[in-house]
């Protein structure tokens, strides 16, 4: 019936059934059959045709006008569904509690400037409910952390976009060594249950032979750890190109215990495509990925033996 109407609109358009066939590369009695296939599928006449050339009746006017409306919201859903057409509607994005920091402002400026036509919501949370929120069509795309050779469960699909390690920390003048029995008795500052950073961690310390003492649990929010860090309160995760920044270094101290290894993948996770926000997407993942791509890792002073830090072992080797 949409081409039936887009005849109809072409035959209003051009004044008659000849020009309606060369707007639309058509001869006219193609175009002839269309219209009497629309009339017979409304049931209704729509051309007065006792006139030369016949044109539209009162009904076939109003019909015009629906038909216009019809053939210009079906424009605007292939635009919606077409990864060529400009980024345009609502992009709905998942942010992982470890990834919603201030930093990402900056990819997300960048898209919101190349793309004013796109509006954006963002919801942060833990990644499960992330994943359930896309599952029931209530997030476009998320971006998210995941142990390292991980993806997100199908249907997800997960594009990995970048790498990010993280380190075990305490505050510059702690004291705790960098072996594992130190770190077990440690005083920890910790997400709560349900992350998987604690998860991996305690696993690791659980095949050394410890257990982490939990002194505070605190919802994904990495500038409170890094103050509790710092100000001595215990030991903790953060990321690696967190604590490289330069308004943190040499406020605390990395302690790497043997086989210590924590890498993480940094994933946008979708049910499907996005139609004519794939672009927008892409941006998103390319600032995301700059963001870590540019973050400077050099390590803080490390120790993996209780109290000598090893850039000063390493110097006195030398001697």
């Amino acid at each position: 019936m949409l081409e039936d109407l887009r005849a109809l609109v072409e035959f209003a358009h051009a004044g008659s059934i000849a020009g309606a066939a060369d707007r639309l590369f058509r001869t006219p009695s193609a175009i002839t059959r269309q219209l009497q296939r629309l009339e017979a599928e409304l049931g209704a006449e729509l051309l007065d045709r006792s006139t030369k050339p016949p044109r539209l009746n009162s009904l076939g006017s109003r019909v015009l006008e629906r038909a216009r409306d019809m053939l210009q919201r079906t424009e605007a859903l292939r635009s919606l569904a077409s990864p060529d057409a400009e980024p345009h509607g609502l992009l709905r994005i998942g942010l992982a509690h470890a990834l919603a920091e201030g930093t990402l402002i900056e990819p997300i400026r960048a898209l919101t400037e190349k793309y004013s036509k796109v509006q954006l919501r963002l919801l942060s949370g833990l990644t499960g409910e992330l994943f359930n929120r896309l599952l029931a069509g209530e997030l476009d795309v998320a971006a998210v952390f995941l142990p390292e050779g991980k993806t997100a469960p199908p249907p997800l699909l997960t594009n990995i976009i970048a790498r990010d390690h993280m380190e075990i920390v305490q505050g510059a003048a702690g004291n705790v060594g960098g072996d594992w029995e130190s770190l077990g008795r440690a005083p920890w500052v910790l997400n709560p249950p349900g992350c998987l950073l604690r998860a991996s961690l305690i696993d690791q310390m659980e095949r050394a032979g410890v257990t982490p003492t939990i002194a505070a649990e605190i919802h994904h929010n990495v500038h409170l750890h890094l103050a509790l860090i710092q100000s001595g309160y215990g030991v903790g995760l953060l990321p690696a190109r967190f604590i490289a920044r330069k308004e943190f270094i040499g406020t605390v101290e990395v302690l790497r215990p043997p086989s210590f290894e924590l890498h993480l993948s940094v994933a946008i996770v979708r049910v499907g495509q996005l139609g004519a926000l794939e672009r927008a997407v892409e941006l998103l993942e390319h600032g995301i990925r700059l963001l870590f791509e540019a973050a400077n890792t050099t390590k803080p002073v490390t120790r993996s033996r209780r109290g000598v830090p090893a850039n000063r072992r390493k110097s006195q080797s030398r001697k």
